[in-house]
């Protein structure tokens, strides 16, 4: 889990913090508290640190831990903003009706889920079907798709995680029992590079330039059919088109009374600021 607190360290934030809420603000007042997606956590991270430049009046505390974690917060009064990557479940909606707890709903990035396998493998694209088998464990030896004789080893999230249910859903699989349970997307990129036999999914924004020199892995292209395009989910312009099959809306879940507060950082987040550093992240902005 990453728990990070933003120091102020800049300028007034350009009048954004309207009079009744300077008049009205105490130091508990600027004090926010982020939790949730691990997809998201290093961009929050920064756009906090950014942010709090701007505007040193605010103290901002972010943690990871899964989507669900983050969701379960905001109803256990624990967090203003649940940073999310999937929209709210049916039974979370009814939860937070019963305890009569509002919310706003911020989609404020577009993200894609990287497939990654060790840099050795001889593997450059899968359909959905076959990448379905991998990962329920039907197929359970790369032998079975490439020359090298490995059992495969699936590195994927816990069930708060908001891609776990992402992919899961997407592929309408359940996970085999066998895969690792890890804790964030660098854990995954860490046990994969070390893994000839490896194979996980991760937040697009997590892999870098050059990813099998630099981090030791490799990017699969995915296609909806054997015989369908291939795309990576580094392809600017097929996540545009919204070609590639998993991506998906990025969600910031703010409880309804803490939105007067936390406005003036959903306001920069929405800034040509904010977007330039979301792009620089690696995630995209789709107008």
């Amino acid at each position: 889990m990453v728990m990070k607190r933003i120091r102020p360290i800049g300028l007034t934030y350009l009048g954004l913090v309207v009079l009744t809420v300077i008049y009205s603000c105490t130091s508990k007042d600027h004090s926010i508290k982020m939790k949730g997606s691990d997809t998201e956590v290093n961009l929050a991270v920064n756009l906090a640190e950014k942010f709090t430049a701007i505007d040193p009046s605010f103290s901002i505390a972010i943690s990871g831990g899964g989507s669900g974690l983050g969701i379960t917060s905001l109803l256990n009064g624990q967090a203003d903003i649940a940073n999310s990557s999937r929209p709210l479940s049916e039974e979370e909606i009814e939860q937070f009706k019963k305890k009569d707890i509002a919310l706003k709903t911020v989609v404020f990035a577009e993200d894609a889920t990287a497939f990654i396998v060790h840099k050795d493998l001889p593997l450059e694209e899968l359909d959905l079907e076959t990448l379905a088998k991998i990962l329920d464990g039907t197929i359970k030896n790369w032998n079975e798709l490439t020359p090298v004789n490995l059992p495969i080893n699936i590195y994927g999230r816990q069930s708060s995680s908001g891609t776990y249910s992402f992919v899961k859903k997407k592929l309408k699989i359940e996970f085999s029992a066998a895969a690792k349970e890890m804790t964030g997307n660098a854990q995954i990129i860490e046990g994969v590079k070390v893994d000839k036999s490896g194979v996980g999914y991760i937040g697009a924004g997590y892999v870098g330039d050059e990813p099998e020199t630099k981090q030791g892995i490799r990017l699969i292209k995915i296609k909806e059919t054997p015989t369908a395009v291939a795309y990576s989910p580094n392809d600017i312009e097929a996540i545009n088109n919204s070609l590639y099959f998993f991506q998906r809306p990025l969600y910031q879940f703010v409880i309804a009374s803490s939105w007067e507060k936390v406005r003036p950082f959903i306001e920069f987040e929405q800034s040509d600021k904010g977007k330039e550093i979301i792009k620089d992240h690696g995630y995209y902005i789709k107008d």
